[in-house]
């Protein structure tokens, strides 16, 4: 082939930019995403259940927006706990207690071993539209897949406008979460840069963690 390949990947993802806690979009809409603890149902009574239900049920019809629930279940990954598990062991000075220690790294490692061991997150992730969520044109949406993002880069005054909205959706959100006994927080920037970084990037990201965003080179 002749031709050299000058589009990115970049180009193709529908994120434009993420700062302040913010995700946008490239059509312009923005997003929050909430990271949400979780709640054992089964384990609760009749009673229990019930209200949690009915709190649910309250939260939803209190909720004027869409909302997008994400449950990511990913292999879970122990190998830096191994790693400090070691190290402790190599600093015991008590005998008795680093064989405890070697023992106890056998049977984490043994446990592992048997089979996948797989972690849960649960999101939320809040919209905000300052279209009113009208639908685009086709050829308007597909002129933006080939723009080059800084040409979509939200502008200051703009961008402060409409957080306010985004974050006054935040707050109805995570209060109505906590009105199920669910606690909620909003992912920072560099929370929300590792998350797409690991779920665009699930193998890469188990063997080259991602720096931190002060370390990081944004394009401007």
């Amino acid at each position: 082939m002749s031709g050299k390949i000058k589009s990115s990947t970049q180009e193709y993802l529908e994120i434009a930019e993420i700062k302040n806690d913010t995700v946008i979009m490239r059509e312009g809409t923005m997003r929050a995403v909430l990271l949400v603890s979780s709640v054992n149902f089964s384990l609760k009574s009749e009673d229990e259940q019930n209200a949690v239900i009915a709190s649910y049920v309250s939260f939803l019809n209190n909720i004027n927006f869409t909302l997008q629930i994400v449950i990511q279940s990913r292999e879970l990954n122990i190998d830096n706990y191994i790693e400090m598990l070691k190290q402790k062991e190599k600093e015991q000075t008590n005998e008795l207690l680093k064989m405890q220690m070697t023992e106890y790294i056998q049977y984490i490692t043994d446990l592992i071993g048997m089979g996948k061991i797989m972690s849960k997150r649960f999101l939320i992730v809040v919209p905000y539209s300052p279209f009113n969520d009208k639908r685009r044109g086709f050829f308007s949406s597909l002129g933006d897949a080939f723009r080059p993002v800084s040409l979509v880069k939200m502008k200051e005054e703009k961008f402060l406008k409409y957080r306010k909205s985004l974050d006054k959706r935040v707050d109805v959100v995570m209060s109505g979460l906590a009105s199920m006994g669910l606690n909620a927080v909003q992912l920072d920037t560099q929370g929300l840069i590792e998350l797409y970084y690991n779920t665009y990037n699930p193998v890469t990201s188990k063997n080259q963690a991602l720096a931190p965003i002060s370390d990081l080179r944004l394009a401007e």
